[in-house]
């Protein structure tokens, strides 16, 4: 399913909730936290050009594995991360690698929690489009 960026961003945080986090992490303020993995591989599923990057970021406490996107595009890397945002403000990447899609090795409740954020995360796409035409034909 081909959708933009920006709605597939509103789709993924519209998704999120313990059911999808890692071990059903959960803060009220904080619904990012536990996502990373999950969000990076719905990434990889609708853009089938990302890779996954694991990496090590350092809260200013400790550190903590994370996961996100890494897409080659024109001949420039870009790095794209939509769960940042669980990390204090002074949190920085100390490791990263890409991960070979041959390694991921994702347990059966990963990939649950995966298919069951791909499948709300193409059911918001789907009710947003069909909210936009259903708008357009009213204009018109």
């Amino acid at each position: 399913m081909e959708t933009d960026f920006d709605l597939m961003r509103e789709a993924l945080e519209a998704s999120w909730d313990r059911s999808t986090s890692y071990q059903m992490a959960f803060e009220e303020n904080n619904p990012a936290l536990g996502q990373c993995y999950s969000t990076s591989r719905v990434i990889q599923i609708l853009f089938p050009k990302a890779e996954i990057v694991e990496g090590e970021v350092w809260t200013g406490n400790r550190i903590e594995k994370h996961f996100w996107n890494l897409l080659l595009a024109d001949g420039v890397e870009r790095h794209v991360d939509l769960t940042w945002k669980q990390f204090p403000g002074n949190s920085e990447i100390r490791n990263w690698s890409v991960r070979t899609r041959e390694s991921l090795g994702d347990s059966p409740e990963t990939i649950d929690r995966v298919n069951l954020l791909l499948e709300r995360v193409n059911a918001y796409v789907f009710h947003q489009k069909q909210e936009a035409k259903a708008a357009e034909s009213k204009a018109h």
